[in-house]
């Protein structure tokens, strides 16, 4: 046992796995003595829903933001900034601090495929199946994603380091987090789902809450464990990968459409999963309207409160999820499974996990 990991945003979404698999032990056992989870707001072992470990270590009240350094540049003001300070800051943190540091990853996505753009999205240089090999965005969408900055900084800065670095690059993230999120379509599904069975019943039918297009579009759901294992995979492995250089992160090679996934989440729930209507359903809309079914439930459950709607929600964002993507962005995986990375994960398999969760952790009945 002689790894430690350092996970920024343990209590995130894509963080939480990384703490969870390492300290089950992936990918195998007799790898990781210690793994620091760095936190913003304050999380208690309990609260975590991680396992009780030893090897875990808790730290919040970590603001990669706060402090001097000439009060970070007279406290930066916009996003791009930010981002690329925190990123540049943690990392030279642990390099200083850090004699021993093997590997760094910095997670960005598909917005370097452009398809935060949505209709705008270029299909002149960047085709599916997206490949880590195809260029940047031109401008002027190029300066206005934070990741690139960040990335020509750690190419930079690492010329004459001995460790290594990735990027790895999830479409739409599902995991469980154990606190409130600004943003996860895991709990917002598996509250709205919760609820229309509920109200409807279960054994009702349950017609996609998105569009005829957002049905059919293909992509590459990206699970936070299977992320968390990818990444794993490939930094415990030097040799198998690219310096420097960007991975897709996914649960299968292959992609699907939420006209396949739409009836297998549903059928956890006990719900018959069918599609789209010429008036679908807003699943944050549905939420707000039947809130008061969902607190008796809180309360007749003995659920956590807060999950359902709170000040912290993102209000929208899933949507824009469920409407807006409507095109085809699938990954092209091959350059992660070509470095002998082989487990994947159906639909049901991974968000199943996530749901199980969310039960245990009494966030759903």
């Amino acid at each position: 046992m002689s790894k430690s990991a350092l996970v920024f945003g343990a209590s995130g979404v894509t963080g939480w796995s990384f703490i969870n698999e390492i300290l089950n032990d992936y990918p195998e056992p007799k790898i990781w003595k210690r793994v620091h989870a760095l936190t913003n707001r304050p999380l208690s072992q309990e609260q975590s829903q991680w396992p009780s470990d030893s090897r875990l270590n808790i730290v919040s009240g970590i603001d990669l933001l706060e402090g001097s350094q000439e009060e970070l540049e007279n406290n930066m003001q916009k996003e791009l900034e930010e981002a690329v300070a925190m990123f540049k800051r943690s990392t030279l943190a642990m390099d200083h601090l850090s004699p021993k540091l093997e590997f760094l990853v910095l997670q960005t996505g598909a917005k370097m495929y452009g398809c935060h753009l949505l209709e705008k999205h270029p299909t002149d240089y960047l085709h599916v199946p997206h490949k880590e090999s195809q260029p940047r965005l031109k401008q002027p969408y190029h300066d206005m994603l934070f990741y690139h900055p960040q990335l020509d900084w750690v190419a930079d800065y690492t010329k004459d380091k001995k460790w290594k670095w990735i990027d790895t690059r999830p479409d739409i993230i599902i995991g469980f987090v154990p606190n409130q999120n600004f943003y996860s379509l895991g709990t917002v599904m598996a509250i709205y789902l919760s609820l229309w069975r509920e109200i409807h019943g279960p054994n009702s039918s349950a017609p996609f809450p998105g569009t005829e297009k957002s049905w059919k579009a293909l992509s590459n759901d990206s699970s936070s464990d299977m992320i968390a294992r990818q990444t794993l995979y490939l930094s415990l492995n030097p040799s198998k990968i690219e310096n420097g250089g960007g991975y897709n992160v996914a649960d299968a090679k292959e992609p699907s459409s939420w006209s396949k996934k739409w009836p297998a989440l549903c059928s956890y729930f006990d719900l018959n999963g069918t599609g789209p209507t010429s008036d679908p359903p807003e699943m944050r809309k549905f939420i707000k309207d039947n809130i008061d079914v969902w607190k008796r439930l809180e309360k007749e459950k003995g659920l956590q409160t807060g999950h359902a709607d709170s000040e912290r929600t993102f209000s929208g964002f899933e949507y824009f999820l469920m409407t807006q993507f409507d095109f085809d962005r699938q990954y092209d995986m091959s350059k992660t499974y070509a470095t002998g990375f082989s487990e994947e994960r159906d639909t049901l398999e991974a968000w199943s996990l996530v749901f199980d969760r969310m039960r245990k952790a009494r966030i759903i009945p």
